[in-house]
C-alpha cells in the first residue's frame, strides 16, 4: 500500500502542476504539428468511419477538436480538472476527469485511443495494468496510438513531472504484454538525425 500511495503522491505532483500551469501550457502546445500523429491513428483503424475515440490525456483540447472537425466523435480524458475545463470549452466534446491510477473505461468502446504525451508520465510498474485497461475499452481490432519522449529505460522526476523513458525494445514488451499486435513506430520530428528526434510514435492493434 504504501507504493500505490507513493504513485498516488506521484500523480498528484504532476497533476498540480499542469493545472498551475494550464494557459501558458495550452498557448506553448496549441499550434504543434502533431498531424503525422493524428493520421497513424487513424489510417490503421478498420472500422467504418466515423470512429469513436478516446483521446488519453488530451491536455486543454487540441487534438480533439482535430478529431470532432475530422467527424468522428471523440472523447476526452485528463486527470488536470483545468485541462478537463479547458478541453470541453476548446473542442466542443464530452472530456472525462480521470487519473491514470483510476481508470474507469467502458469495456470494448472505442475505435482508437490516442495517447500523445500521456502514457510516459505512468510509472514503470503500474504499465501493464494501465496498458490492461486500455486494451479492454478498445473494440477488437481497434488500434492504440501512442507517442513518448524516448530513453533508456529510466524513470524519476524531471522537473515538477514524473517521467518514464523507454527505447523501443522495452515499450514494445510493456505493449505486446497487454495483448497488443504492433503495426509500425517510428521517431519525431520527422526528417532530422536519429539524435535529434526525441519522440517516440508507434501503432498497436487489439487482436480480433
Amino acid at each position: 500500500m504504501a507504493q500505490y500511495d507513493d504513485f498516488r503522491d506521484i500523480a498528484a505532483r504532476t497533476l498540480h502542476h499542469y493545472d498551475l500551469n494550464a494557459p501558458r501550457f495550452f498557448a506553448g502546445t496549441i499550434d504543434h504539428d502533431v498531424s503525422q500523429n493524428i493520421a497513424a491513428l487513424l489510417d490503421a483503424i478498420e472500422a467504418e468511419a466515423p470512429f469513436t475515440i478516446l483521446d488519453l490525456g488530451c491536455g486543454p483540447g487540441r487534438d480533439l477538436k482535430t478529431f470532432r472537425k475530422l467527424g468522428h466523435r471523440a472523447i476526452g480524458l485528463d486527470g488536470s480538472e483545468k485541462f478537463v475545463e479547458m478541453a470541453a470549452s476548446y473542442s466542443g466534446c464530452e472530456v472525462w476527469l480521470q487519473n491514470f491510477l483510476d481508470l474507469d473505461l467502458p469495456d470494448e468502446m472505442f475505435d482508437g485511443i490516442y495517447a500523445n504525451a500521456s502514457l510516459f508520465h505512468v510509472p514503470r510498474s503500474l504499465l501493464p495494468k494501465v496498458l490492461g485497461e486500455l486494451y479492454a475499452a478498445l473494440k477488437p481490432g481497434g488500434v492504440l496510438f501512442s507517442s513518448n519522449p524516448r530513453g533508456h529505460n529510466e524513470e524519476g522526476w524531471n522537473g515538477p513531472r514524473w517521467g518514464s523513458f523507454h527505447d523501443y525494445p522495452a515499450w514494445e514488451a510493456f505493449v505486446t504484454g497487454a495483448g497488443f499486435m504492433p503495426l509500425h513506430h517510428y521517431y519525431r520530428p520527422a526528417g532530422l538525425p536519429r539524435e535529434q528526434q526525441p519522440w517516440l510514435a508507434s501503432v498497436w492493434r487489439k487482436p480480433r
